[in-house]
């Protein structure tokens, strides 16, 4: 009579997977950003995908994505000098710059938030950190971005002639900035979305709003005129110093206060720990949600 081992039952014994809601919690983060790292060729290749799928690697499609923000400016452009019934065309200059950085926010917040579910399939199916979705959206909307500064440099050229100077290049940082507070909104919102699906149908407006509150069609110094509680409520809006700072070394050629360094680089990296944190502390449960 022969006897089978207890390890040899174990090796045929059937498999079961149980598939339910994971506790929220946070995985080890070193081991978890050393699988980040390892991956971040997934998400490179899901934004050239997902680029090549929109046409936006064809000529239209990059001419449309200069076209989109240079109408949208035009229009506003147009309203504002009716409004004020003044004609200036430096405003136009400032109105273009800024909504193409504005617009690089609310494209990567846009595209980040239905990323997870969007890629629902492949959630379930394949094992990777789930953070590499909204990364991979982020990187989409900067690629969009780029073609944008040599025609706003052109633009520059025109309106700002004898205006050339190497602190023009920091205007980097706060696009830097700007993309790391993306990266946490993004991943905050998509978080949101996979609990309530009604997200995206409200983040337009909201971001609509946002414009409204930025330094993009009026300029900080009209802030000026307003009591002193209105314009601390004004600046606690996150791109207010990003936006100031990047029309500051870039038009105004000068250095802006320590402040405007100071709250850009913090609300950046603020949103950039908090949205990822939620993020990865609810990502193991988003296969059950999408299911």
């Amino acid at each position: 009579m022969t006897t089978t081992s207890r390890a040899e039952e174990t090796e045929f014994e059937p498999v079961y997977h149980h598939y339910g809601p994971h506790r929220a919690g946070l995985p080890p983060i070193l081991p978890y950003l050393r699988e980040l790292s390892h991956r971040r060729g997934f998400a490179i290749e899901m934004s050239r995908a997902n680029m090549r799928g929109a046409n936006v690697t064809t000529f239209f499609g990059q001419a449309w994505m200069i076209l989109n923000p240079l109408l949208l400016a035009a229009i506003y452009y147009l309203l504002v000098t009716i409004i004020r019934q003044r004609h200036d065309p430096v405003y136009f200059a400032h109105l273009t710059l800024n909504l193409f950085l504005f617009t690089l926010m609310s494209s990567a917040v846009t595209s980040g938030t239905t990323s997870v579910v969007r890629s629902g399939r492949l959630l379930i199916n394949t094992a990777f950190p789930r953070l590499l979705i909204p990364l991979s959206a982020i990187r989409t909307a900067f690629y969009q971005f780029l073609p944008t500064i040599p025609v706003y440099l052109v633009i520059h050229v025109i309106f700002f002639t004898t205006s050339w100077h190497p602190r023009m290049l920091l205007g980097f940082f706060f696009i830097g900035t700007t993309l790391l507070f993306s990266v946490g909104v993004a991943a905050l919102f998509a978080t949101l979305q996979i609990y309530f699906r009604d997200t995206k149908n409200f983040l337009p407006y909201l971001l609509r709003m946002w414009m409204y509150l930025s330094p993009v069609l009026w300029l900080p110094i009209m802030l000026d005129s307003l009591g002193r509680v209105t314009r601390v409520l004004v600046e606690l809006n996150p791109m207010y110093a990003m936006l100031d700072g990047y029309t500051t070394v870039i038009q105004g050629g000068h250095l802006p206060s320590a402040y405007v360094w100071i709250t850009s680089a913090a609300w950046g990296l603020g949103a950039l720990i908090v949205g990822c944190l939620i993020f990865v502390s609810r990502e193991r449960e988003f296969a059950v949600r999408l299911t």
